[in-house]
């Protein structure tokens, strides 16, 4: 039975709870591997094909999915992966925006100079890599710095210590994965750009200077949506830089 909302040992919904969350956090996968398409129509067994998770845990995890804007049920048919209009590129960027230049201030108190050092003197490694290396390792290194990436900013994000602020950004940043992966190519070239945005934030993170941070993230972010609607930043056109979240 269930005391003060905790599940008892015997209670039968026991193992129910952990499988729910797996196909959760399976279907998850899927958005973060480009595996679910924006458009694209899945139903609910071929959901359990793709994850290998229950139908039953997949039919509690969908409200959740659907609650977060990250399917919509479509009567008949099954369920679909919202389109990337302009009001949905736009709404996920701006709301990553303000979350991430609200994390400025913890990030600059909590984030420990070791982690800072590493940080910067990985991207000054990768840097240098790009530079000197050809195609196919080139390409290689392109997706290693837009996976480090999308860590180094959830873990901006996370030294809020918040919940549900680190909740929200997380569903924030499937929707960018999926406009990244829909309308931008990675390559080496972008990826210097990347890098090179990224020291400029880092570099007054080690110095412990908010406004400096919050300036060169702001200006990431921002050059990330232009990116991600099609726009040229710096002379570059869109296609010729690789944005991330």
């Amino acid at each position: 039975m269930t005391i003060g909302g905790r599940v008892e040992s015997g209670d039968a919904r026991r193992g129910e709870i952990p499988l729910r969350q797996a196909a959760y956090e399976r279907i998850e996968d899927l958005f973060k591997a480009g595996l679910l398409r924006p458009g694209e129509i899945v139903t609910q067994r071929a959901l359990v094909e793709k994850t290998g998770a229950t139908l039953g845990a997949i039919r509690e995890a969908v409200p959740r999915l659907e609650a977060e804007g990250l399917l919509v049920t479509v009567p008949q048919r099954g369920l679909m992966v919202p389109s990337l209009d302009i009001g949905f590129v736009r709404d996920a960027y701006q709301l990553r925006r303000l979350i991430e230049l609200a994390a400025v201030p913890t990030v600059i108190d909590r984030l420990p100079h070791s982690v800072v050092q590493e940080l910067l003197d990985w991207h000054s490694n990768m840097r240098t890599r790009l530079v000197e290396a050809d195609g196919p390792e080139g390409a290689r290194i392109a997706d290693e710095v837009q996976a480090r990436d999308w860590s180094m900013h959830e873990g901006f994000v996370a030294t809020m210590g918040n919940k549900l602020v680190i909740n929200v950004f997380r569903v924030t940043a499937i929707k960018i994965r999926m406009a990244v992966q829909s309308r931008i190519q990675v390559t080496p070239y972008n990826a210097l750009r990347v890098i090179e945005e990224h020291l400029a934030i880092l570099e007054p993170l080690a110095a412990r200077n908010v406004a400096a941070m919050s300036g060169a993230l702001a200006l990431h972010i921002d050059n990330s949506l232009k990116l991600a609607l099609g726009e040229a930043i710096n002379g570059s056109s869109g296609q010729a830089a690789m944005p991330e979240i």
